[in-house]
Formats: structure tokens, sequence, C-alpha cells
């Protein structure tokens, strides 16, 4: 068959699955949505709660998605059936993988999250409902709002994807030291919705109610005929009454809150270091030069800064750090126009330069800082990442903060977070949107005002502290530290920080009576063990990244043991949620952030494929079980095209590359202009096929050992068609349809 033909045929498929998803009888009726998120000291816990009826004469499945902020731990989810409640447990993920590869293996959706755009994750499952019955779904996520420029952020996001008669979301804010601001904003807050919306505010809490009718639920910038889709998004900030902080406890946990205002701006020494190779070509290096050219514009006159581009080879602007003056500032940004990418990835010799510069210019006084923009992994002068992660942090050696931006999803970004939280930075990863100027921009602006350096503070008669020291401090962002008082003889807790503000030594100190320190409304007992916890947790997963031997395991059973305690699905657990008899198992697991968004339901049926070993660059099957990028599988066939054709060309008698003993080999043939073709012939199970990120069309194939392609996955946005020797399943993004070939018209 040609090609045309073999496109033909599967384009065929694909809308032939398309209509018979179409004529697919819905008759399911959500009739109850109710959205509820309590905020106490900026810890949230959000119920989602959805109850559904299937209309038919028959039993269906029924479906469950909504969508939850990616740092937020589901905690509990469960469904009620004819009153049967069935709940989810949340299992060590080891101990959770027997249920999910037995579900794998039984062709079943076993992966519920995975990962969805910037924000979100997408939790999904479904249950088969008997003939005019009811259930419930209901889950639980936890989190902790984190303060960026000057203000905290509740994303909620509601998609029923029908009007509901009974739509309800509640917001209940309480904030000790009182609520300085409140709004409210988002797709669902546009056109009629905004009648739905309703604010009220007191001193110390605030509520947020959104109770639009069935009419308004088709009305807004995210609406449709189908209902909502959307999201709102509550920002509020709290009073700064006492510069020391707020602190509130109870039962026996304390959370201390600082961020404290009325401070002079800090100068600051600034180094920018900018991914030029071959990848950053096209729309990425114009994003780069508009978010730099905007970056220069708002360095303040005090500041010093400096410019590295690199590939290969480095290339500084200057030698040294120059002050922001308007004619420095002008000469940077006709640098940054001229950057043009080309050629190869040097980080390890390029962060080097940048900590040279910052060491041999540094302005006393001054918070030092080094930004890092890249888009892909070494692959010149020293590549191997636990070097080059030794060699950085030697250099820096505590002096500054390293900060890693990773321009979307070829880059290395297991790398970027252990070299950032290894040097008192923080890795984010920059979306290749439209908007990726603004996203860099955005993330300049959290550290473009650094107030205070070496922030420690201490407490007494406490224990299990979360991290107490802090390299800086920025203008609009708050530091929270979180612990166990273990002395019950104290009458009044007290706190000091200290800081230096351009060498001169500050200290705060805040003493608050016990008594008076634990007054609680009633259903906030517990909040501030379980805000510890979440933080707790938080930390040691980011601290684990960059330890070894037997601080590393150490770090990691203690985040298990309280993820375990706290029922938090995290890294290291999952949730495996049952259902009722003859239905099958499911198992959550939070996904991780290199992994590419995706939206696939549909696993392979091989059990193996819970075994399947894949490079040391992090690379994850998805949740087809076939291939994702986030790293990469040893038989991506895109990535071996593309690293072969930047390869030299092999002399005729080179032996072809083998990682293991092959099962079945793909040979991969590369030709340019008039050069001799490069074969590989690789050993492979897993393999992409075909990979377009504009029209966000991908194509994977699971290779048979003896039989050739047993599975072959065809992705296109929401739409998933997966082709198996036996059948052929489709999901359009809401329902899944099967069908055998002898149904194939």
């Amino acid at each position: 068959m040609d090609k045309a033909a073999l496109r033909v045929t599967l384009f065929g498929l694909l809308f032939t699955c398309v209509n018979l998803a179409a004529n697919k009888k819905q008759d399911i009726d959500v009739y109850s949505f109710h959205i509820n998120s309590k905020i106490t000291s900026r810890y949230a816990t959000t119920v989602i709660t959805s109850r559904v009826k299937n209309k038919l004469n028959e039993s269906q499945e029924v479906r469950f998605e909504v969508k939850i902020p990616k740092n937020a731990f589901i905690s509990q989810f469960k469904m009620t059936i004819d009153g049967k409640i069935y709940d989810g447990v949340v299992k060590e993920k080891e101990e959770a993988q027997q249920e999910y590869c037995q579900a794998v293996s039984r062709g079943e959706s076993a992966g519920l999250v995975s990962a969805v755009g910037r924000t979100f994750e997408d939790f999904k499952t479904s249950v088969t409902v008997a003939a005019h019955s009811k259930v419930t779904f209901e889950l639980t996520y936890e989190e902790l709002l984190k303060r960026r420029h000057g203000k905290y952020e509740l994303l909620i996001n509601a998609q029923p994807m029908q009007p509901v008669a009974d739509f309800k979301i509640d917001v209940h804010i309480d904030e000790n030291p009182g609520i300085s601001f409140l709004e409210v904003k988002g797709g669902l807050n546009t056109k009629d919705l905004t009648k739905a919306v309703k604010t009220t505010r007191a001193e110390k809490c605030a509520m947020v109610n959104f109770y639009p009718t069935r009419d308004q639920q088709t009305k807004c910038d995210d609406c449709s005929e189908n209902g909502l889709n959307g999201s709102l998004i509550i920002m509020y900030d709290v009073e700064r009454k006492i510069e020391a902080g707020d602190l509130k406890a109870s039962e026996g946990y304390f959370v201390h809150c600082f961020a404290p205002k009325n401070i002079k701006y800090n100068s600051k020494n600034v180094v920018f270091i900018i991914d030029k190779s071959g990848s950053m070509s096209g729309k990425k290096m114009e994003q780069t030069h508009l978010a730099m050219l905007k970056i220069l514009s708002d360095l303040a006159e005090d500041d010093h800064f400096g410019l590295i581009t690199f590939n290969a080879y480095i290339q500084t602007w200057k030698p040294e750090l120059l002050k922001a003056t308007k004619g420095n500032v002008e000469e940077a940004k006709t640098f940054v126009k001229r950057i043009k990418s080309e050629g190869y990835t040097d980080i390890n010799a390029a962060v080097l330069k940048a900590v040279d510069m910052i060491n041999k210019h540094h302005q006393e006084g001054s918070a030092s800082i080094l930004i890092l923009l890249t888009d892909g992994e070494p692959n010149r002068g020293e590549t191997d990442p636990v070097k080059i992660q030794k060699n950085v942090k030697k250099a820096i050696d505590e002096k500054c903060p390293l900060y890693c931006l990773g321009f979307g999803f070829d880059v290395n970004f297991e790398l970027l977070k252990k070299l950032s939280q290894g040097n008192n930075g923080v890795a984010r990863r920059i979306y290749e949107d439209s908007d990726a100027d603004q996203q860099l921009q955005d993330f300049y602006k959290e550290v473009a005002t650094p107030l205070l350096t070496d922030v420690q503070l201490s407490y007494q008669g406490v224990a299990d502290l979360t991290r107490t020291t802090f390299s800086q401090y920025y203008s609009g962002s708050e530091i929270m530290v979180a612990g166990r008082i273990i002395d019950n003889s104290l009458d009044s807790f007290t706190t000091e920080v200290t800081a230096l503000v351009k060498k001169i030594k500050m200290i705060y100190h805040i003493s608050v009576l016990i008594q008076k320190l634990n007054s609680n409304k009633p259903g906030q007992e517990n909040f501030t063990e379980r805000l510890w916890a979440f933080l707790t947790v938080k930390q040691l997963l980011e601290k684990e990244v960059t330890l070894q031997g037997q601080e590393k395991d150490d770090a990691k059973k203690k985040a298990l043991d309280l993820s375990l305690k706290y029922k938090f699905v995290t890294p290291l657990t999952s949730m495996v949620v049952t259902k009722p008899q003859d239905q099958q198992i499911q198992v959550a697991h939070k996904p991780k952030e290199g992994k590419k968004p995706n939206m696939h339901t549909q696993p392979t049926s091989s059990k193996s494929d819970c075994d399947v070993n894949v490079t040391e660059r992090g690379g994850e099957l998805d949740d087809d079980g076939l291939m994702e990028r986030g790293g990469e599988l040893d038989y991506d066939a895109s990535v071996i095209e593309r690293e072969a054709a930047m390869a030299p060309l092999p002399s005729t008698t080179q032996k072809p590359v083998t990682t293991s003993p092959p099962l079945k080999s793909i040979r991969i043939l590369k030709s340019s202009g008039n050069a001799k073709p490069l074969c590989y012939d690789v050993p492979a199970q897993k393999v992409r096929l075909l990979q377009n990120d504009v029209s966000e069309f991908s194509m994977n194939g699971h290779l048979d050992s003896e039989n050739g392609f047993s599975q072959i996955a065809i992705h296109y946005k929401t739409h998933h068609l997966l082709l198996s020797t036996s059948e052929i399943s489709y999901f359009d993004g809401q329902d899944t349809v099967k069908f055998s070939w002898d149904q194939v018209p």
C-alpha cells in the first residue's frame, strides 16, 4: 500500500469513528454540580461534588472528569451508588503497581490523572450505572496558595459539559490578619455570568458565591450550548500590620507567614544566560527577543547586569557587569536583537561563565541572581548531568540563586530542576504558546525586586520545621514556615527573623500568647497540621531531587510516610479507585511535570508495559502505553532521526547502533541533499512514528516481536484512535466507541 492510500485509509477510519460517536445516544443528566472551597491561612481545601442520573432504560457508563490545579494533592475520592460508598485508597506507588498492571492488562483506563496545559491536571473516571439509577462523585484536593505579584490566586475550573439545574461554587476565605482586597476574574465571570457572581467581605473573612441559572450557563466567554467549561480566578491579599509576620497555631502545630513591607529597594546584580542553539530558532527566539527587550527596560538604574549567549560557544555582551544606565540598556537591546540561533548546546560552560562574572564584578550590598533560559539539553562540552550539577554547585557555593526557565517540552527539565533547587532557585517551564514572551516577563517580575538577603527564621520549643533559611526575599512574595510545637510549658510563642538589607542586619520579633495563638473557629482545628504536612512533603520532594545515597532515601521515606498518613496523592503514592463488583479497578497517579500534556485514555493491552525500561533522560509511557515525550524512550524514531541528522556521517564499516539484543528492529533512513543516507537498526517495541506539534497530530506504534505492529495509536488534539489486531477504539474527548474489524464498513 502506498503512503497516500495509507493516509486515506487511516483518516477514513478516524472519520468513521467520529460519526459513530456523534450518533451515540446520550441520556445522562448531571442534575447537581457543587464546588466548595475553604481557605484558611492560605491553605485551600476544595471539594467537587457531581450528582448524575442515568435516564435510560438500560445500564450505561457515566463519566466524571474535572480539572484540578497542578500544585494540588488529591486527598479523597469516593463514589456513592445505591447508598453504598466506594472509597479511593491511597497506597505507596509500588504497592498500587499490581492493581495498575492488572488494569492495563485488561485494556482498562488505568491512569486517571494526566497533565493538561500550564495550570491543570485532568482527573477522570467512569462507572457503569443501572437503568434510572444515580451516582454521586466526590473529589477532594488540597493546595497551599503561593503569593506572587502581591496576591494569592485560587483557580477553580468547572466543566459539567451540560447546563445543570443545581450549580453552585462557594469559596470561603478566612485570614487572621484581615483581607486587604478581593477580586474575581476568569472566563466564567464574563457576559451574563457576571450577574451570577456575588462577593461578600468582612474584616477577616470573605465569601465568593457563583450560582448561575441554567440559562446563564450558556452565555459567557467560556460557555456553549453544552454548558460551562471554564475557570473562576479568586484573587486576594491580606493586611500586613505586623512587620514580623502572621502567626497561627492549632492542635500543636503552627504556621508563620512573613512578608514585610516598607523596605527600601535592594539593587541587584543579574546575569541573563540565553540559549541560542539551533533548536531556539523561529518563534522561540522571536519571543525571547520580545521578552528580553521588555525586561531590560524594567531594570532599575542602580542594578548591574550582564548578558551571555551560548550554543557550543560562549559569547558575552560585555566582559563585566554594567550599571543599567539608559545608554547601557539601549546598547544591550541592540545586542539582543542580533542574537541568532544555530549550533549545539553547552549549558555547563555558559552557567560557569555567568558565575565567574558575578563573582568578579559583584556590587557590595546588592543581591545577585542568575537566570538561565534554554530549550534543550547539553550536547556539547560537559554533557553528563551529574557532573554539570556538581560543577555549578561548586562554582555558585551558596552565593546566589540560579533560576532555570525551560522552553517547551524537548528541554531536559529534570536537569533544570536539579540545577535550580540545588542552588536556592526554582525551575519554571515556559510553554510554547503565543504569550511565551509574557510568561518570561512575568517570571522576571517575581525576582525583579529583591528586598532582603540571607533570611533566617528561628523559633523556641519546636520540632519538625519546614525550611527556615532563604537566600532572597522578593517584593510581592511571602516566606512561610510551619512546624510542631513540642514545649507544652510555653505561655507565649516567640519567633525571630534576621535578614540583610544592603549589608545592614535587620531583626524582626513577634511573640503571641499561646491561648490567643490557638483561637480557632469550628472546623479549623486540624488545618495547620495538614498545611505543615503539605508543605513538608512539597519541600522534601524538591530536596530529594538534589540528594544522593542515604540522605536521598531518608527524604523520600519521610515524604512517603507523610503522604500515606495524610492520604495525599503525590509522586510517591497512588490512589486505587474501587468500583462495584465486576467493574474495573483504576489507579490515579500524580503526573510528572516533565511529561508533555496529553489526553490519552486507552492503555495498551500488554501487561509487560508496566516494566518497560526507559533512558536516563526521564522518559515515560503515555496513557496509551506507547510513546510520550518528556524525555525520550530509547526507541523514539523521531529523536533518532533528528540526532542522526546532526551526527557526522558514519563510515561504511561502522556498525549499526544497538542498545540491547534486538527483539525487532526498525531501520531509520535520513538523507539530506546529496548526503549519503544514515541507517540505524534500532531494537524497538514502542516507537513514535509521526509527530507534528503545530497541528497536535501524532502516531505511535507497538511493535510485536514476531508479527510487526500489533497496535497503532493516532492522536489529533483531543481525538484518539487506537487500532489493534482485534478491534478499533475511538475517543472524542468525552466518549469512547469500540468495535471489531468485522464491523468496519
